[in-house]
């Protein structure tokens, strides 16, 4: 049916058909990153409260003067919930765009913001990452003076990413948003607001009101400051899923089961000196090397924090001396195609120096992308396959399946570390 045809013949006045708070109201499969999706279930009343109440708190929306722009995938847990549900619930002027950020040319989002005036903007780390391999040169050329907050979402933003989006993007005064869900809560349940809360580069700081979020250890104990271990939620929110379509026993296995009485997500975090919450991205991506404990995002984050590197994926393959080996994928600032002898040691030299010798990459390998979802996350567990000489598994949400073939032919240049 063509949009203009339909619209034309449609009467102005509509009655909403009414529906019980626990009616579902969609299905979203989710979880390409695991290779077994799960269809998540959320209901009416509950979702749409907490989705409404969180856009407008999360990001101080005025809804008379603001332009909203969310530039997720529509058919994401975050468009559903922030491009749709949310904002339309909150009566918001929403930018919607189909499309990549470099098409037709490198400034596309930025051209964007500059035409339409948009005031909040909310985006993934794995974007904001590529505009930092870009170059400053190119959201210089717009005005963004219209951004007054902006946010992402998706997975932990690294520091520098933080910085950069907050100084190229938000003009340095911005005020950032680092928002913790998933599609499983339905909503934003982890984030700084702006005006309230003095925000720290790559950190997702408190729980928004109402919500009861704690990091605990092994034994479900809450964990005192300084210290980390595993997110959790204490108790039941307004949009929090109503179970796994279809495998009742899956949604209590995979979210009930590890700690009594409390929902396991599936991240760790941290909790810094002042009680601040910082994600550091899923337990599965936790490497054991050597008896420690390592995350992905923690050594991911020390190299990016390089000035030679632009993005990279962390992984741990197995290793018969210390359990697991680290293996770095980085894209390289300027093209290259291969870490460079001296650069590898500097790499590992640089991550040593911020998280200590043990958190040193064994294996470094330049990669021209990252293969990563839709929903802009780096899918690990392919990276995990190549470095352990596996056959790769199921690629079917990646953006681009033949990234794979790429990273793979590259593999026997990766250099090995001492």
């Amino acid at each position: 049916m063509w949009w203009h045809e339909v619209v034309g013949s449609a009467s102005t006045e509509h009655t909403p058909q009414a529906h019980d708070a626990e009616d579902p109201l969609y299905i979203m499969y989710t979880s390409g990153t695991t290779a077994k999706p799960k269809g998540i279930l959320h209901t009416t009343g509950g979702y749409l409260t907490q989705t409404s109440y969180t856009h407008w708190a999360v990001f101080d929306l005025k809804p008379e003067t603001d332009v909203y722009w969310c530039a997720a995938d529509i058919g994401w847990g975050t468009g559903h919930s922030y491009i749709v549900y949310g904002p339309l619930s909150n009566a918001a002027t929403v930018v919607m765009y189909e499309g990549t950020p470099d098409t037709p040319h490198k400034g596309r989002f930025w051209e964007i913001i500059e035409k339409y005036k948009v005031t909040i903007a909310y985006m993934a780390p794995t974007a904001i990452r590529t505009f930092m391999k870009w170059g400053d040169e190119v959201p210089a050329k717009y005005d963004l003076s219209s951004l007054r907050v902006i946010g992402s979402v998706g997975e932990p933003i690294n520091p520098e990413a933080y910085v950069w989006y907050r100084e190229n993007i938000g003009g340095g005064t911005t005020p950032v948003v680092d928002t913790w869900w998933q599609t499983e809560t339905g909503a934003i349940m982890v984030s700084p607001l702006p005006g309230v809360t003095s925000a720290k580069p790559g950190a997702a700081m408190r729980a928004v009101p109402g919500v009861e979020a704690d990091v605990v250890n092994e034994q479900g104990e809450s964990v005192p400051d300084g210290e980390g271990g595993f997110i959790v939620i204490r108790e039941p929110w307004p949009a929090m899923l109503r179970g796994i379509w279809g495998d009742d026993q899956r949604y209590k296995d995979t979210y009930w089961s590890r700690f009594e009485g409390l929902y396991f997500p599936g991240d760790g975090a941290k909790k810094d000196e002042d009680g601040d919450l910082w994600l550091l991205g899923r337990v599965d991506d936790v490497m054991l090397v050597s008896g420690h404990n390592i995350s992905t995002t923690e050594v991911e984050s020390a190299l990016v924090s390089h000035p030679k590197v632009a993005e990279a994926a962390v992984v741990g393959a197995a290793d018969k001396v210390t359990g697991q080996a680290i293996v770095g994928f980085v894209i390289l600032r300027g093209g290259l195609e291969e870490v460079p002898e001296e650069l590898v040691q500097e790499l590992r030299d640089h991550v040593g120096g911020s998280l200590g010798p043990i958190a040193k990459p064994g294996r470094l390998l330049a990669v021209p992308e990252l293969p990563k979802t839709r929903s802009g996350k780096i899918m690990r567990r392919l990276l995990r396959d190549i470095a352990e000489n596996r056959d790769i598994g199921d690629t079917s949400t990646l953006t681009d399946s033949s990234i794979m073939e790429v990273i793979a032919k590259q593999l026997p240049s990766a250099k090995k570390g001492d």
